[in-house]
């Protein structure tokens, strides 16, 4: 799996940090994504693939390898 973030299409609600703060932060400026993690653990791949479902700007894809 990889994930992938535009932070230009970000709106900044804050849902994906708040749902995987392992694999998403906010920049503490703009308050857009921020990827921290491009090929999550198995553990994590189910909370990639819902904050992707979750983001409502569309700012989160998620490829399954």
């Amino acid at each position: 799996m990889t994930v992938a973030v535009v932070p230009d299409a970000c709106c900044a609600m804050g849902r994906c940090a708040a749902t995987e703060p392992r694999l998403f932060a906010q920049d503490p400026d703009t308050g857009t994504v921020v990827l921290l993690d491009p090929t999550p653990a198995p553990a994590l791949r189910e909370s990639a693939r819902l904050c992707a479902e979750l983001c409502p700007c569309g700012a989160i894809t998620v490829t399954e390898s």
